[in-house]
């Protein structure tokens, strides 16, 4: 049976971006920006998006390119004899599945919070409030598990349509409906009387405020955001390598979609920043920064109502558009390894994923006082697993494979990254890729393990 591609290449462009694009973006990024410096760790992150993000991305791509398989039969069939570097394809499996177990309860808050602010539960509360909210959402697990299962099953029934019809399809509403919301909401958030002093911490480069956070947490955390922003190593961008033809170069296609993810990044500082300061509220705030904070600055806000509901439903189109990514990844992984059917690899992913999808719930209410990594609750011991060990780890393999002769080889990946029209990779980057690229990655692996 003939292997099911995209219909074009910007369905391409934006299922990879979308697959990128989640709630790192607008999430993570903010309050790293907000404990870090400002602007200052903002360039620094490009410098490191460019240097390390982008290579690791074409040979993701250029690995499922060359074999039209994923990650396992992938590295199977490139690999010289008696190698055995296809084994990690189980690994990377286990990661999206890892990833998927985390992923779906924080995008259920994402649902549960557009549902609240399209019926109106934060009209009638104070500002003081909105806390609360947050902790009685995390304090149901019935109501978590309802919102978790709903982007589930959603999920793959998105799948259940194939790569064109079903993947393709709903990235580019949900990308094109994202794109959208994410300009009226910048452009909203610009027009607030106060923003300006937001809008220069986020945009103006100011040393001395890098220096006061201390120079080492800057870079570090950059490049860490700049590795995990795209999430490379777990055969997640390989996969949709594996659906394109050879009319592109893949350094041309990395950049487009390194472009896109960074530009819905850079937008959704320009959401929160201006505003955050526009109504003196604290930008470093973590995770609380989107259930807490926003919340309390759309409550002062004329039409609040209107604007968390963009909000929210935003912060749904871009963590979905994960999620079914990742969901392909994982049926197209069963369906070339195992040789099951699409429908059969779909039931079997749907039930993995909503079982093991339970403990996350659970570990904020039932399981809240259940540590299982050092301190970490449930979701953050998952999250240290794929983020700290997974990711780095897959890349430095995916990296050493495709440059070294014990691999794939260096030759024979920049043949296939330089296929097509458009911008070629350098050969001259080779001895930067084989020595120095390794290098960074392993740093970010101990920092993450610090």
């Amino acid at each position: 049976m003939e292997r099911e591609g995209f219909k074009s290449r910007l369905g391409f462009i934006l299922v990879s971006a979308g697959c990128a694009i989640g709630i790192g973006n607008v999430w993570r990024f903010p309050y790293m920006v907000g404990q870090n410096g400002g602007a200052i760790f903002v360039i620094i992150y490009l410098v490191f998006l460019a240097i390390m993000g982008i290579p690791v991305l074409t040979m993701e791509l250029a690995v499922g390119r060359a074999s039209k398989m994923t990650t396992m039969k992938a590295m199977k069939k490139l690999e010289k004899d008696k190698h055995h570097w296809h084994i990690y394809g189980w690994v990377a499996y286990a990661g999206s599945v890892l990833l998927m177990m985390y992923y779906t309860t924080v995008s259920g808050w994402m649902l549960a919070y557009f549902w609240k602010y399209l019926k109106g539960d934060f009209d009638s509360i104070k500002k003081e409030e909105t806390g609360t909210i947050f902790n009685n959402l995390l304090d149901s697990p019935g109501v978590m598990m309802l919102f978790m299962a709903l982007i589930v099953i959603f999920g793959f029934i998105v799948i259940c349509f194939g790569v064109q019809k079903g993947l393709e399809r709903v990235s580019k509403f949900m990308m094109i409906g994202l794109l959208l919301l994410i300009v009226v909401l910048a452009v909203n958030s610009i027009m607030i009387k106060g923003s300006g002093e937001g809008i220069e911490f986020y945009l103006l480069p100011d040393i001395s405020k890098a220096s006061k956070v201390g120079w080492d947490n800057v870079i570090s955390g950059a490049m860490s955001q700049a590795f995990f922003t795209l999430s490379l190593g777990i055969g997640s961008m390989e996969i949709f390598g594996s659906y394109i033809n050879k009319e592109n170069t893949l350094t041309g296609e990395s950049v487009k979609i390194v472009a896109l993810d960074t530009f819905i990044a850079i937008m959704a500082g320009l959401i929160i920043f201006p505003a955050c300061f526009a109504f003196d509220v604290q930008p470093d705030q973590g995770p609380s920064l989107i259930f807490v904070t926003l919340p309390q600055i759309f409550s002062d806000m004329n039409g609040g109502r209107v604007w968390g509901t963009m909000f929210f439903i935003f912060m749904v189109f871009a963590s979905f558009s994960t999620v079914t990514a990742v969901f392909e990844n994982l049926v197209r992984n069963l369906m070339d390894n195992l040789g099951w059917t699409r429908l059969k690899s779909i039931a079997i992913n749907c039930v993995l994923v909503l079982v093991g999808s339970i403990p996350c719930v659970l570990g904020f209410n039932v399981w809240k006082n259940v540590s299982v990594i050092g301190s970490r609750g449930i979701l953050d011991s998952e999250d240290f697993l794929v983020g700290n060990v997974i990711l780095p780890v897959g890349s430095i393999i995916y990296v050493i494979f495709c440059t070294w002769k014990f691999g794939w080889g260096a030759d024979k990946y920049l043949e296939e990254t330089n296929t097509g029209k458009g911008m070629r990779m350098s050969k001259h980057l080779i001895p930067y890729f084989k020595y120095v690229l390794p290098v960074l990655t392993i740093i970010v692996f101990i920092r993450g393990l610090m």
